[in-house]
Protein backbone atom coordinates (compact mmCIF):
# COMPACT_ATOMS: atom_id res chain seq x y z
CA UNK A 1 0.00 0.00 0.00
CA UNK A 2 3.11 2.44 1.07
CA UNK A 3 4.31 1.75 -2.58
CA UNK A 4 0.67 2.87 -4.03
CA UNK A 5 0.87 5.86 -2.52
CA UNK A 6 4.02 6.61 -3.20
CA UNK A 7 3.37 6.52 -7.27
CA UNK A 8 0.22 8.21 -6.67
CA UNK A 9 1.73 11.28 -4.82
CA UNK A 10 4.74 11.24 -7.35
CA UNK A 11 2.09 11.45 -10.34
CA UNK A 12 0.32 14.00 -8.36
CA UNK A 13 3.09 16.50 -8.20
CA UNK A 14 4.05 16.04 -11.86
CA UNK A 15 2.50 18.14 -14.54
CA UNK A 16 -0.80 18.18 -15.23
CA UNK A 17 -1.94 17.98 -11.76
CA UNK A 18 0.57 19.97 -9.58
CA UNK A 19 -0.69 19.37 -6.68
CA UNK A 20 2.30 19.68 -4.35
CA UNK A 21 1.78 16.50 -1.85
CA UNK A 22 3.47 14.43 0.35
CA UNK A 23 2.71 11.04 1.63
CA UNK A 24 1.23 12.73 5.62
CA UNK A 25 -0.67 15.17 3.80
CA UNK A 26 -2.03 12.93 0.88
CA UNK A 27 -3.05 10.02 4.01
CA UNK A 28 -4.60 12.82 5.46
CA UNK A 29 -6.98 14.08 3.23
CA UNK A 30 -10.87 14.21 3.72
CA UNK A 31 -13.21 11.74 1.67
CA UNK A 32 -14.55 14.85 -0.06
CA UNK A 33 -11.53 15.77 -1.16
CA UNK A 34 -9.96 12.58 -1.62
CA UNK A 35 -12.90 12.24 -3.99
CA UNK A 36 -12.15 16.20 -5.60
CA UNK A 37 -8.47 14.43 -6.43
CA UNK A 38 -10.33 11.43 -7.99
CA UNK A 39 -12.43 13.81 -10.24
CA UNK A 40 -9.66 15.85 -11.18
CA UNK A 41 -7.70 12.82 -12.45
CA UNK A 42 -10.77 11.66 -14.54
CA UNK A 43 -10.97 15.18 -15.75
CA UNK A 44 -7.89 15.13 -16.82
CA UNK A 45 -8.92 11.55 -18.98
CA UNK A 46 -12.18 13.12 -20.50
CA UNK A 47 -13.00 16.78 -20.08
CA UNK A 48 -16.25 16.95 -19.82
CA UNK A 49 -15.92 15.75 -16.18
CA UNK A 50 -14.40 19.19 -14.57
CA UNK A 51 -17.02 19.80 -11.98
CA UNK A 52 -16.21 20.96 -8.53
CA UNK A 53 -17.83 18.30 -6.17
CA UNK A 54 -19.67 20.64 -3.96
CA UNK A 55 -21.59 21.50 -6.20
CA UNK A 56 -23.16 17.58 -7.04
CA UNK A 57 -25.21 15.70 -5.39
CA UNK A 58 -23.33 12.25 -4.10
CA UNK A 59 -25.40 10.26 -6.31
CA UNK A 60 -25.06 12.04 -9.27
CA UNK A 61 -20.71 12.06 -8.70
CA UNK A 62 -21.01 8.50 -8.22
CA UNK A 63 -23.19 7.59 -11.27
CA UNK A 64 -20.48 10.02 -13.24
CA UNK A 65 -17.54 8.93 -12.28
CA UNK A 66 -19.11 4.94 -12.28
CA UNK A 67 -20.23 5.44 -16.17
CA UNK A 68 -16.45 6.88 -17.01
CA UNK A 69 -14.88 3.82 -14.93
CA UNK A 70 -17.19 1.69 -16.89
CA UNK A 71 -16.14 3.25 -20.25
CA UNK A 72 -12.47 3.07 -20.00
CA UNK A 73 -12.79 -0.71 -19.19
CA UNK A 74 -11.87 -0.47 -14.87
CA UNK A 75 -12.57 -4.16 -13.31
CA UNK A 76 -12.64 -3.91 -9.69
CA UNK A 77 -11.31 -6.76 -7.72
CA UNK A 78 -13.80 -9.46 -6.32
CA UNK A 79 -17.18 -10.84 -7.17
CA UNK A 80 -21.20 -8.73 -7.07
CA UNK A 81 -20.65 -8.57 -3.21
CA UNK A 82 -17.51 -6.78 -3.58
CA UNK A 83 -18.83 -4.32 -6.41
CA UNK A 84 -21.85 -3.16 -4.00
CA UNK A 85 -19.31 -2.66 -1.69
CA UNK A 86 -16.97 -0.49 -4.25
CA UNK A 87 -19.63 1.55 -5.45
CA UNK A 88 -20.37 2.23 -1.83
CA UNK A 89 -16.89 2.77 -1.06
CA UNK A 90 -16.96 5.20 -3.91
CA UNK A 91 -19.74 7.41 -2.68
CA UNK A 92 -18.63 7.88 0.59
CA UNK A 93 -15.13 8.44 -0.17
CA UNK A 94 -13.20 5.20 1.00
CA UNK A 95 -9.61 5.49 0.71
CA UNK A 96 -9.22 1.20 0.31
CA UNK A 97 -11.66 1.96 -2.75
CA UNK A 98 -10.00 5.41 -4.33
CA UNK A 99 -6.37 4.39 -3.71
CA UNK A 100 -6.78 1.26 -6.50
CA UNK A 101 -8.29 3.45 -8.37
CA UNK A 102 -6.00 6.43 -8.39
CA UNK A 103 -2.64 4.07 -9.11
CA UNK A 104 -4.88 2.09 -12.01
CA UNK A 105 -5.89 5.76 -13.76
CA UNK A 106 -1.98 7.06 -13.35
CA UNK A 107 -0.56 4.36 -14.52
CA UNK A 108 -1.75 4.56 -18.19
CA UNK A 109 -3.51 8.54 -18.63
CA UNK A 110 -2.29 8.49 -22.14
CA UNK A 111 -4.20 5.17 -23.15
CA UNK A 112 -6.70 5.91 -21.12
CA UNK A 113 -7.34 9.28 -22.93
CA UNK A 114 -7.43 7.75 -26.10
CA UNK A 115 -10.28 5.49 -25.09
CA UNK A 116 -12.24 8.52 -23.83
CA UNK A 117 -11.92 10.04 -27.24
CA UNK A 118 -13.07 7.33 -29.12
CA UNK A 119 -15.94 6.04 -26.51
CA UNK A 120 -17.58 9.33 -27.29
CA UNK A 121 -17.82 8.49 -31.12
CA UNK A 122 -17.56 4.48 -31.15
CA UNK A 123 -20.28 3.88 -28.02
CA UNK A 124 -23.49 2.74 -30.39
CA UNK A 125 -26.81 3.66 -29.02
CA UNK A 126 -29.40 0.87 -29.25
CA UNK A 127 -32.14 1.47 -30.82
CA UNK A 128 -35.06 -0.82 -30.06
CA UNK A 129 -36.39 -2.70 -33.00
CA UNK A 130 -39.85 -1.60 -32.78
CA UNK A 131 -38.80 2.17 -33.58
CA UNK A 132 -36.81 0.87 -36.44
CA UNK A 133 -39.72 -0.60 -38.12
CA UNK A 134 -40.05 3.25 -39.10
CA UNK A 135 -38.46 4.56 -42.28
CA UNK A 136 -37.21 7.74 -40.70
CA UNK A 137 -36.05 5.74 -37.91
CA UNK A 138 -34.11 3.22 -40.03
CA UNK A 139 -32.74 5.08 -42.48
CA UNK A 140 -31.14 7.81 -39.62
CA UNK A 141 -29.75 4.54 -37.78
CA UNK A 142 -28.12 3.33 -41.04
CA UNK A 143 -26.28 6.88 -42.08
CA UNK A 144 -25.28 7.16 -38.09
CA UNK A 145 -23.54 3.26 -38.33
CA UNK A 146 -22.40 4.24 -41.85
CA UNK A 147 -20.53 7.67 -40.18
CA UNK A 148 -19.30 5.91 -36.91
CA UNK A 149 -17.81 3.10 -39.82
CA UNK A 150 -16.45 6.00 -41.67
CA UNK A 151 -14.83 7.63 -38.49
CA UNK A 152 -13.19 4.43 -37.33
CA UNK A 153 -11.51 3.78 -41.19
CA UNK A 154 -10.26 8.03 -40.84
CA UNK A 155 -8.98 7.44 -36.56
CA UNK A 156 -7.10 3.86 -38.39
CA UNK A 157 -5.21 5.96 -41.31
CA UNK A 158 -4.47 9.04 -39.03
CA UNK A 159 -3.11 6.66 -36.37
CA UNK A 160 -0.74 4.68 -39.57
CA UNK A 161 0.12 8.07 -40.23
CA UNK A 162 1.12 9.54 -36.98
CA UNK A 163 3.51 6.23 -36.57
CA UNK A 164 4.69 5.81 -40.29
CA UNK A 165 7.96 7.42 -39.27
CA UNK A 166 7.84 11.24 -41.48
CA UNK A 167 10.70 13.20 -39.71
CA UNK A 168 11.57 16.68 -40.59
CA UNK A 169 14.97 15.52 -41.90
CA UNK A 170 12.76 13.61 -44.67
CA UNK A 171 10.38 15.99 -45.18
CA UNK A 172 13.00 18.89 -45.56
CA UNK A 173 14.98 16.49 -48.24
CA UNK A 174 11.61 16.57 -50.09
CA UNK A 175 11.34 20.03 -50.18
CA UNK A 176 14.87 21.01 -51.08
CA UNK A 177 14.20 17.96 -53.95
CA UNK A 178 11.24 19.90 -55.11
CA UNK A 179 12.43 23.16 -54.98
CA UNK A 180 15.43 22.25 -57.34
CA UNK A 181 12.77 20.50 -59.83
CA UNK A 182 10.79 23.57 -59.46
CA UNK A 183 14.42 25.95 -60.44
CA UNK A 184 14.70 23.28 -63.33
CA UNK A 185 11.44 23.65 -64.92
CA UNK A 186 11.85 27.62 -64.54
CA UNK A 187 15.01 27.63 -66.43
CA UNK A 188 13.07 24.66 -69.30
CA UNK A 189 10.56 27.03 -69.32
CA UNK A 190 13.06 30.32 -70.32
CA UNK A 191 14.72 28.11 -72.36
CA UNK A 192 11.31 27.33 -74.47
CA UNK A 193 10.25 31.03 -74.51
CA UNK A 194 13.89 32.14 -76.38
CA UNK A 195 13.54 29.26 -78.89
CA UNK A 196 9.56 30.52 -79.44
CA UNK A 197 10.88 34.02 -79.94
CA UNK A 198 12.42 33.27 -83.48
CA UNK A 199 9.16 31.40 -84.44
CA UNK A 200 7.48 34.22 -87.15
CA UNK A 201 4.09 34.83 -85.99
CA UNK A 202 4.91 33.62 -81.96
CA UNK A 203 2.22 35.23 -80.44
CA UNK A 204 -0.71 34.82 -82.30
CA UNK A 205 0.28 31.23 -82.25
CA UNK A 206 0.62 31.48 -78.26
CA UNK A 207 -2.73 33.36 -77.98
CA UNK A 208 -4.68 30.10 -80.38
CA UNK A 209 -2.88 27.65 -77.65
CA UNK A 210 -4.33 29.48 -74.76
CA UNK A 211 -7.32 29.48 -76.82
CA UNK A 212 -7.12 25.99 -76.80
CA UNK A 213 -6.36 25.72 -73.62
CA UNK A 214 -9.79 27.29 -72.62
CA UNK A 215 -11.81 25.65 -75.14
CA UNK A 216 -10.61 21.91 -73.83
CA UNK A 217 -11.52 23.07 -70.24
CA UNK A 218 -14.99 24.12 -71.81
CA UNK A 219 -15.90 20.87 -73.15
CA UNK A 220 -14.78 18.90 -70.14
CA UNK A 221 -16.77 20.83 -68.15
CA UNK A 222 -19.86 20.13 -70.83
CA UNK A 223 -18.93 16.74 -70.92
CA UNK A 224 -19.43 16.86 -66.98
CA UNK A 225 -22.85 18.79 -67.29
CA UNK A 226 -24.32 16.29 -69.76
CA UNK A 227 -23.17 13.04 -67.72
CA UNK A 228 -25.41 14.81 -64.50
CA UNK A 229 -27.78 15.27 -67.02
CA UNK A 230 -28.03 11.79 -68.23
CA UNK A 231 -28.52 10.91 -64.73
CA UNK A 232 -30.90 13.76 -63.97
CA UNK A 233 -32.72 11.39 -66.63
CA UNK A 234 -32.49 8.33 -65.91
CA UNK A 235 -33.55 9.07 -62.76
CA UNK A 236 -36.67 10.95 -63.62
CA UNK A 237 -37.58 7.74 -65.88
CA UNK A 238 -37.35 5.85 -63.14
CA UNK A 239 -39.64 7.80 -61.20
CA UNK A 240 -42.00 7.75 -64.06
CA UNK A 241 -41.66 3.95 -64.76
CA UNK A 242 -42.68 3.70 -60.49
CA UNK A 243 -46.01 6.32 -61.48
CA UNK A 244 -46.90 4.95 -64.62
CA UNK A 245 -46.77 1.05 -62.83
CA UNK A 246 -48.90 3.12 -60.29
CA UNK A 247 -51.29 4.29 -62.30
CA UNK A 248 -51.58 1.16 -64.34
CA UNK A 249 -52.10 -0.99 -60.81
CA UNK A 250 -54.72 1.76 -59.33
CA UNK A 251 -56.53 1.47 -63.04
CA UNK A 252 -56.24 -2.17 -63.20
CA UNK A 253 -58.21 -2.12 -59.35
CA UNK A 254 -61.00 0.28 -60.75
CA UNK A 255 -61.42 -1.85 -62.80
CA UNK A 256 -62.98 -4.39 -61.25
CA UNK A 257 -64.07 -2.17 -58.27
CA UNK A 258 -67.20 -3.07 -57.22
CA UNK A 259 -68.64 -2.43 -53.98
CA UNK A 260 -69.03 -5.84 -52.82
CA UNK A 261 -65.07 -7.15 -54.24
CA UNK A 262 -63.74 -3.74 -52.44
CA UNK A 263 -65.84 -4.66 -48.98
CA UNK A 264 -64.28 -7.82 -49.42
CA UNK A 265 -60.61 -7.04 -50.04
CA UNK A 266 -60.68 -4.04 -47.30
CA UNK A 267 -62.18 -7.13 -44.84
CA UNK A 268 -59.60 -9.02 -45.96
CA UNK A 269 -57.01 -7.06 -44.86
CA UNK A 270 -58.60 -5.25 -42.09
CA UNK A 271 -58.56 -9.14 -40.48
CA UNK A 272 -54.99 -9.80 -41.38
CA UNK A 273 -53.47 -6.62 -39.68
CA UNK A 274 -55.93 -7.30 -36.79
CA UNK A 275 -54.43 -10.40 -36.50
CA UNK A 276 -50.90 -9.08 -36.92
CA UNK A 277 -51.50 -6.26 -34.12
CA UNK A 278 -52.92 -8.36 -31.57
CA UNK A 279 -51.59 -12.05 -31.80
CA UNK A 280 -48.51 -12.11 -33.53
CA UNK A 281 -46.87 -9.19 -32.73
CA UNK A 282 -47.71 -9.13 -29.59
CA UNK A 283 -46.64 -13.00 -28.84
CA UNK A 284 -43.23 -11.85 -30.36
CA UNK A 285 -42.69 -8.55 -28.11
CA UNK A 286 -43.45 -11.00 -25.29
CA UNK A 287 -41.18 -13.58 -25.92
CA UNK A 288 -38.41 -10.56 -26.87
CA UNK A 289 -39.44 -9.42 -22.99
CA UNK A 290 -38.64 -12.65 -21.94
CA UNK A 291 -35.33 -13.29 -23.57
CA UNK A 292 -34.22 -9.76 -22.55
CA UNK A 293 -35.22 -10.68 -18.75
CA UNK A 294 -33.39 -13.86 -18.78
CA UNK A 295 -29.96 -12.19 -20.50
CA UNK A 296 -30.39 -9.44 -18.07
CA UNK A 297 -30.81 -11.89 -15.30
CA UNK A 298 -27.68 -14.10 -16.57
CA UNK A 299 -25.56 -11.25 -16.99
CA UNK A 300 -26.42 -10.09 -12.98
CA UNK A 301 -25.39 -13.41 -11.91
CA UNK A 302 -21.90 -14.35 -10.87
CA UNK A 303 -19.56 -16.39 -13.01
CA UNK A 304 -19.66 -19.31 -12.24
CA UNK A 305 -17.22 -22.27 -12.01
CA UNK A 306 -17.18 -25.90 -12.90
CA UNK A 307 -18.45 -26.85 -9.39
CA UNK A 308 -21.51 -24.52 -10.01
CA UNK A 309 -22.23 -26.23 -13.38
CA UNK A 310 -22.16 -29.88 -11.85
CA UNK A 311 -24.18 -28.86 -8.98
CA UNK A 312 -27.02 -27.06 -11.76
CA UNK A 313 -26.49 -30.26 -14.40
CA UNK A 314 -27.75 -32.25 -11.03
CA UNK A 315 -30.63 -30.45 -9.56
CA UNK A 316 -31.67 -30.50 -13.94
CA UNK A 317 -31.47 -34.26 -13.70
CA UNK A 318 -33.22 -34.37 -10.69
CA UNK A 319 -36.45 -32.00 -11.79
CA UNK A 320 -36.25 -34.04 -15.36
CA UNK A 321 -36.63 -37.29 -13.28
CA UNK A 322 -39.44 -35.49 -11.00
CA UNK A 323 -41.20 -34.56 -13.83
CA UNK A 324 -41.32 -37.93 -15.93
CA UNK A 325 -42.68 -39.71 -12.81
CA UNK A 326 -46.08 -36.99 -12.44
CA UNK A 327 -46.29 -37.68 -16.11
CA UNK A 328 -46.45 -41.11 -16.10
CA UNK A 329 -48.85 -40.47 -12.73
CA UNK A 330 -50.92 -38.37 -15.45
CA UNK A 331 -50.68 -41.33 -17.52
CA UNK A 332 -51.99 -43.92 -15.36
CA UNK A 333 -54.78 -41.44 -14.14
CA UNK A 334 -56.10 -41.58 -17.79
CA UNK A 335 -58.86 -39.55 -17.12
CA UNK A 336 -60.87 -38.77 -20.32
CA UNK A 337 -62.42 -35.22 -19.82
CA UNK A 338 -58.52 -34.28 -19.84
CA UNK A 339 -57.36 -36.39 -22.41
CA UNK A 340 -60.37 -34.70 -24.63
CA UNK A 341 -59.54 -31.08 -23.45
CA UNK A 342 -55.67 -32.19 -23.77
CA UNK A 343 -56.74 -33.30 -27.73
CA UNK A 344 -59.07 -29.82 -28.35
CA UNK A 345 -55.72 -27.60 -26.61
CA UNK A 346 -53.64 -29.82 -29.47
CA UNK A 347 -56.09 -28.83 -31.64
CA UNK A 348 -56.52 -25.81 -31.11
CA UNK A 349 -52.12 -25.23 -31.09
CA UNK A 350 -51.94 -26.73 -34.33
CA UNK A 351 -54.35 -24.03 -35.65
CA UNK A 352 -52.39 -21.71 -34.16
CA UNK A 353 -49.38 -22.24 -35.31
CA UNK A 354 -50.81 -22.88 -39.49
CA UNK A 355 -52.19 -19.45 -38.85
CA UNK A 356 -49.16 -17.80 -37.68
CA UNK A 357 -47.52 -20.10 -40.49
CA UNK A 358 -50.00 -18.71 -43.51
CA UNK A 359 -49.33 -15.02 -42.13
CA UNK A 360 -46.16 -15.22 -42.61
CA UNK A 361 -46.49 -16.65 -46.38
CA UNK A 362 -48.35 -13.89 -47.63
CA UNK A 363 -46.04 -11.39 -45.83
CA UNK A 364 -43.14 -12.86 -47.57
CA UNK A 365 -45.51 -13.35 -50.75
CA UNK A 366 -46.07 -9.34 -50.45
CA UNK A 367 -42.28 -8.64 -50.01
CA UNK A 368 -41.81 -11.09 -53.21
CA UNK A 369 -43.94 -9.02 -54.75
CA UNK A 370 -42.40 -5.45 -54.05
CA UNK A 371 -39.19 -6.62 -55.13
CA UNK A 372 -40.59 -8.24 -58.23
CA UNK A 373 -42.25 -4.97 -59.21
CA UNK A 374 -38.36 -3.14 -58.46
CA UNK A 375 -36.75 -5.86 -61.32
CA UNK A 376 -39.31 -5.27 -63.65
CA UNK A 377 -39.04 -1.04 -63.23
CA UNK A 378 -35.02 -1.41 -63.61
CA UNK A 379 -35.53 -4.31 -66.58
CA UNK A 380 -37.97 -1.74 -68.33
CA UNK A 381 -35.20 0.87 -68.00
CA UNK A 382 -32.46 -0.84 -68.93
CA UNK A 383 -33.85 -1.87 -72.51
CA UNK A 384 -35.50 1.88 -73.06
CA UNK A 385 -31.81 2.72 -72.95
CA UNK A 386 -30.57 -0.37 -75.25
CA UNK A 387 -33.36 0.89 -78.18
CA UNK A 388 -34.63 4.16 -77.06
CA UNK A 389 -38.20 2.57 -76.92
CA UNK A 390 -39.93 0.57 -74.05
CA UNK A 391 -40.83 -2.71 -74.57
CA UNK A 392 -44.00 -4.12 -74.56
CA UNK A 393 -45.78 -6.61 -72.72
CA UNK A 394 -47.56 -9.46 -74.34
CA UNK A 395 -51.09 -7.85 -73.11
CA UNK A 396 -50.76 -4.67 -74.67
CA UNK A 397 -48.90 -5.92 -77.70
CA UNK A 398 -52.47 -7.11 -77.94
CA UNK A 399 -54.27 -4.20 -77.56
CA UNK A 400 -53.28 -2.75 -80.47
Amino acid sequence: MSDQIKFIVDNLNKEPFRKNYNLITFDSLEPMQLLQVLSDVLAEIDPKQVVDIREEMPEQTAKRMLSLLGILKYRPPGNATDMSNFRQGLVIGSKPVIYPVLHWLLQRTNELKKRAYLARFLIKLEVPSEFLQDETVADTNKQYEDLMEAFKTLHKECEQLKTSGFSTAEIRRDISAMEEEKDQLIKRVERLKKRVETVQNHQRMLKIARQLRVEKEREEFLAQQKQEQKNQLFHAVQRLQRIQNQLKSMRHAAADAKPESLMKRLEEEIKFNSYMVTEKFPKELENKKKELHFLQKVVSEPAMGHSDLLELESKINEINTQISQLIEKKMMRNEPIEGKLSLYRQQASIISRKKEAKAEELQEAKEKLANLEREVSVKTNQTREFDGTEVLKGDERCAF
